[in-house]
């Protein structure tokens, strides 16, 4: 491993984000009080911060090392802080361009988008920035894709995303709606019309079960129901919800199921859709219609696996309980019961195991365990496919999982200038990781015109003047929940998460370990003393001879781990020659001092 790839590796945050953000600088801004730095940090490397300070998968939180300790740094509900101080939610006089802004000028060659999701328009967002002709085709009537379709509205509000659009749209993209590939153009007139493509094509199609009854109606698809009731569609479900799965969009499925009275409130008949608008409609909604109550009074998530072992996130699970969603673990679908072709439960069986020894996912049943549940309605949330289809003959290469094939390090298809990337290429991505794919796509596309590659780690470790936190208590105090909506209050389609006040934004961005910041060793001056292994709480650092480490004989090396190291500064404070300082490092995804002042 290089230096420069010790110190970007080094910040657990930064590595694990799929956008390269450095949650700790901004984090450590926000306890410093400048938010307008940690809003620019969290906006430079992403054209959706607003929208991933609500529905972030964060898996930066995962990483967080504060979670070796107690709990990790609710990095989410932070940004989230500081886009409503800057974002395009806010009245900061479009802040956001301060990083958004095209570098260049207009360049001549024209690039296509086909599909106007977080890949889409992350990529038109990057390309804009170099100066390229955008075009984004959408083949329903609305920007955002599964952002807008898939995420419930209770989760993401639908301003704060429009204006998230609304911004990359501003630097210069054209959009053409309605624009279904297959139908309304083909790939072959597309390749015809630009000089290159990127296929960003949403994982729009549910996936069904073949078991007995499945044809029934009142039986849908998970992400096929979302879509409707996210669009304002009459789709109607009963008093019993079953749903069958154990991941998010199984919880976002529940979640909506309890609340479909309000968005009945504002749907729009069937009858009432234009017939150029069917086609984000699928046999799900023919299947609902006949459902005759709105509102669940009873929602309950059937899941293959263990409480312990369902792939949602804890938060939704909590939520989802909060909500009196009841959870039934360790039983599998084995038919759908139905009377006069409409469902009236389901049949389930018991599950012995979900996975096999090398942990691949493999269940087993128990055959003489069955047991029925009583249903309305019946939601398969277990998975998602992309429609490869609507590419016609004339379309790049697909996958044995019916996926657009890219390489393994690449996004390019098997033609050329042609890329795909999102749910297209790799199947239901989180938000992040398309946005990722996006922005990937972009830099690649950027590379094949210019040949510029992206630029190599140029960073430096720039010492701090100050870094005194002796007198703190970040290592003891505890995490703060991050606001929502009381059960009771929790009524129509407003957001259920409320975020953070500043003081506990404040408080909680204070617990940050500060791992961006890195102990150096200025080896002239040191003395081997060793006070500072004397000081240290945690018992990190340590002199060994060299010879243990590959050194050379007869001298000595001082080690330091600085994946426990808490950044107490307790070392360089008891250091007697000065040997010891605090810097910060400026690579990847860290802005450098003062550029963005």
């Amino acid at each position: 491993m290089s230096g420069l790839q010790f110190y970007d590796e080094n910040i657990p945050c930064l590595a694990a984000c799929p956008v390269h953000t450095n949650a700790g600088a901004y984090v450590a801004a926000i306890a410093d009080g400048d938010d307008l730095t940690a809003y620019l940090t969290a906006r430079l490397p992403n054209p959706f911060a607003s929208a991933c300070g609500r529905v972030c998968a964060a898996p930066c939180e995962d990483a967080c090392r504060r979670g070796e300790i107690d709990s990790p740094i609710a990095i989410r509900a932070l940004k989230r802080f500081v886009t409503e101080k800057y974002g395009v939610e806010s009245d900061a006089d479009e802040a956001w361009r301060a990083v958004a802004a095209p570098t260049g000028p207009d360049r001549a060659e024209s690039i296509g988008i086909i599909g106007g999701g977080p890949a889409g328009m992350s990529c038109a967002h990057d390309l804009r920035r170099h100066g390229y002709q955008v075009t984004v085709y959408e083949a329903t009537g609305q920007l955002g894709g599964m952002m807008k379709l898939g995420i419930p509205e209770y989760r993401l509000d639908r301003d704060l995303l429009e204006a998230e659009l609304q911004a990359i749209v501003d630097l210069g993209v054209e959009v053409h709606l309605n624009t279904k590939l297959g139908e309304d153009v083909t790939f072959a007139e597309l390749q015809a019309r630009h000089d290159a493509l990127f296929l960003s094509i949403g994982a729009t199609l549910g996936r069904g079960l073949d078991i007995e009854g499945h044809q029934s109606d009142g039986v849908l698809k998970a992400i096929e129901f979302l879509i409707n009731a996210n669009q304002g569609f009459e789709v109607e479900v009963g008093d019993r919800v079953i749903v069958i799965g154990g991941g998010d969009v199984a919880m976002d499925a529940a979640r909506t199921a309890l609340r479909r009275a309000d968005y009945e409130a504002a749907a729009v008949s069937t009858e009432d859709i234009k017939a150029d608008e069917r086609n984000v409609m699928t046999e799900a909604l023919d299947a609902a219609r006949t459902a005759t109550r709105a509102g669940a009074a009873q929602v309950t998530v059937i899941s293959l696996e263990s409480e312990a072992e369902m792939p949602a996130s804890p938060f939704e699970l909590e939520e989802a309980a909060e909500e009196d969603i009841t959870f039934i673990h360790r039983r599998g679908p084995a038919r759908i019961v139905a009377e006069n072709g409409k469902v009236t439960g389901l049949e389930t069986i018991g599950v012995m195991s979900v996975f096999d020894a090398d942990g691949r996912f493999s269940p087993t049943f128990d055959a003489d365990d069955r047991k029925t549940f009583e249903a309305d309605t019946v939601i398969l949330a277990i998975g998602q496919a992309v429609d490869v289809d609507a590419m016609g003959p004339d379309g790049p290469a697909i996958s044995p999982r019916k996926t657009i094939m890219v390489g393994d390090d690449t996004l390019a298809t098997s033609l050329d200038r042609v890329w795909a990337g999102g749910d297209a290429a790799r199947g239901p991505r989180t938000l992040i990781e398309a946005i990722a794919d996006g922005r990937s796509a972009a830099t690649e596309i950027h590379e094949h015109f210019t040949g510029e590659s992206p630029a190599d780690v140029k960073g430096e470790l720039v010492e701090l003047q100050q870094f005194h936190r002796l007198t703190d208590t970040y290592d003891r105090d505890g995490r703060f929940d991050v606001p929502t909506l009381p059960t009771d209050r929790r009524v129509g389609l407003a957001e259920v998460e409320t975020g953070f006040t500043e003081q506990q934004a404040r408080c909680e961005a204070a617990r940050c370990l500060r791992c961006f910041a890195n102990i150096t060793l200025d080896v002239d001056k040191c003395v081997l003393c060793a006070l500072c292994a004397d000081v240290c709480p945690l018992d990190l650092i340590s002199l060994v001879p060299a010879e243990e480490v590959g050194g050379p004989i007869g001298s000595t090396t001082l080690l330091l781990d600085e994946r426990a190291c808490i950044r107490c500064g307790l070392c360089i404070e008891r250091c007697p020659p000065d040997a010891l300082s605090m810097s910060v490092w400026t690579g990847v995804g860290v802005p450098k001092i003062g550029e963005l002042v």
